[in-house]
């Protein structure tokens, strides 16, 4: 069947020139087609990298990383000062080009070009302190010392995803900036613009030239290259790939950090605000087009307010605005790309050929544009179904019917995911303790995800297979350090006196150990 393009004014801020300017700085030769979402026209031939390309890329990152490291803290942080403005002030941009290659909303859109800001204020408060020397005590009281020295990594690997190219792109990048590292950024190709854009504005703001590189590919033919040449690596994406590359650091002996799928649940306890949960939904399961790490996949409710959500949450569904739009108004836009929205039918497919009843949506709207699929709900879905168990990252969320909380908990945690969870409940004590029976890495109470994401001063990662480690909080900026261990000893006492008979010598060890615990010298 052949469709005509859906019909659109390009953001004036996109223009073929500016977009090449952009593609300029990744080294490469032949181009991808990068699309515009909502219409699959070519918006920019973006260069993929060679491995050959990838290295030099890594050679000129270090290079310029040396001096970098060298710099004082409070002059590279004054960097990230001069940017945050910068970002802010060009926040209508970066919303273009997101919603030019993603195909997202726009009010999602420009959310994402706050979350750089957010985590530049919150490291500028705390990357001082955090990468300053900490003296410590020795063995020997007032004749040694020892000092916690913050080392940067080296040149640190990002691999970014297409769901959140600007905020996962950039926001990973700055803490490692700060701690010293340089970096080398492959964003997926469908969605290079605005992180290349984000790179463009720090050397703005005076991120020496060089230290941020940029190289683009498909995952199997860069991250390997990637991988080898980088000090530590920083992946966000699918469970299967996180693994690889886990692997892969392992071998080459680099840490790594990785945030990976999710099938996260929400739980409505019988005394929530029905209301407040029915909206919560919403932006949970339809927020981005349900391409959110931590979106909502299963919503769990009290058989005794089941029908009640269920009526009131099938309203709502139907009456979203979909459609492309480079305006504020629409409260869903495109999946990323055809192939994916082919992947999003296939799981509502499987679920309905197996016994899943479609209670709204379950289509693609190809009227609206290439990648458009209806925000959907199902009943019925069971764990021998791809939805059931594998993550669908897309507008499709399964309601289930809950007896006890009990099962309710049980049911949240009978996944090997554990990204991000949700409860809803109006006593506070009776949710929070609920929360914590959940096996998740993030859990939100009265929310969906915001509020544990936004929280910068607090690590957000995954347990299960959600991931290793964390971004932010101290864990998010130390993480892109080696610990240096300077010990200094005064005077030779630590062994004994030449002559001392070595008996003797034992037992003053020993004693002066006791005293040590019993005085609380450290």
């Amino acid at each position: 069947m052949t469709l005509t393009p859906v019909q659109l004014t390009r953001p004036a801020s996109t223009t073929d020139a500016f977009l090449r300017q952009l593609v300029a700085r990744v080294p490469g030769g032949s181009p991808w087609h990068l699309t515009e979402v909502y219409t699959g026209q070519l918006l920019v031939e973006l260069p993929q990298s060679t491995p050959d390309d990838i290295e030099r890329a890594f050679v000129k990152s270090r290079a310029a990383q040396r001096k970098w490291a060298a710099t004082p803290v409070r002059e590279r942080l004054a960097v990230f000062k001069r940017a945050h403005t910068i970002f802010v002030d060009n926040a209508r941009t970066v919303t273009d080009l997101i919603q030019v290659e993603s195909g997202k909303n726009r009010l999602m859109a420009i959310e994402e070009s706050c979350d750089p800001p957010m985590v530049m204020s919150h490291y500028l408060k705390r990357a001082a302190k955090l990468l300053a020397p900490t003296r410590r005590g020795g063995p020997v009281p007032m004749l040694t010392s020892s000092t916690e020295i913050r080392q940067p990594k080296g040149v640190v690997g990002i691999i970014a995803p297409w769901n959140f190219p600007f905020a996962t792109g950039i926001s990973d990048a700055i803490p490692a900036l700060m701690a010293g590292n340089g970096v080398v950024l492959k964003p997926d190709n469908k969605t290079a613009l605005s992180p290349l854009y984000g790179v463009q504005m720090l050397e703005e703001a005076g991120l020496p030239e060089g230290l941020f590189q940029v190289v683009c590919g498909e995952g199997p033919d860069v991250g390997p290259t990637l991988i080898d040449n980088a000090d530590y690596v920083m992946f966000t994406g699918s469970t299967a790939t996180g693994k690889v590359i886990g692997e892969r650091a392992g071998r080459n002996l680099i840490g790594c950090c990785l945030e990976l799928g999710g099938k996260n649940p929400m739980i409505v306890l019988a005394d929530a605000d029905m209301p407040e949960a029915v909206q919560g939904a919403i932006f949970g399961a339809f927020g981005n087009t349900g391409q959110i790490c931590m979106h909502i996949e299963r919503i769990y409710l009290p058989e005794s307010r089941y029908d009640e959500f269920k009526t009131a949450y099938l309203r709502k569904t139907r009456d979203l605005d979909v459609r492309a739009a480079y305006e504020f108004g629409p409260e869903m836009g495109s999946l990323v790309s055809v192939d994916h929205m082919r992947r999003v039918k296939s799981h509502v497919d499987d679920a309905v050929a197996k016994g899943a009843t479609v209670l709204c949506g379950g289509r693609p709207r190809p009227d609206l544009g290439p990648a458009f699929f209806e925000p959907t709900i199902l009943e019925g879905v069971t764990k021998d179904m791809l939805c059931g168990v594998t993550e669908t990252f897309g507008p499709v969320v399964a309601l289930h019917k809950y007896r006890t909380v009990d099962e309710a908990v049980e049911l949240a945690n009978d996944t090997d995911y554990g990204l991000n969870a949700s409860v809803w409940g109006s006593d506070i004590t009776a949710a929070r303790a609920v929360a914590a029976r959940i096996e998740s890495g993030n859990v939100n109470i009265n929310d969906i995800l915001a509020t544990a994401y936004a929280a910068k001063g607090t690590p957000s990662g995954g347990f299960k297979n959600s991931g290793v480690g964390a971004r932010h909080g101290d864990q998010g900026l130390l993480k892109y350090t080696d610990v240096q261990n300077m010990a200094v000893l005064k005077k030779q006492v630590m062994g004994p006196r030449p002559g001392q008979d070595p008996d003797k010598y034992v037992t003053s060890m020993l004693s002066g150990l006791k005293m040590m615990r019993r005085f609380r010298i450290r």
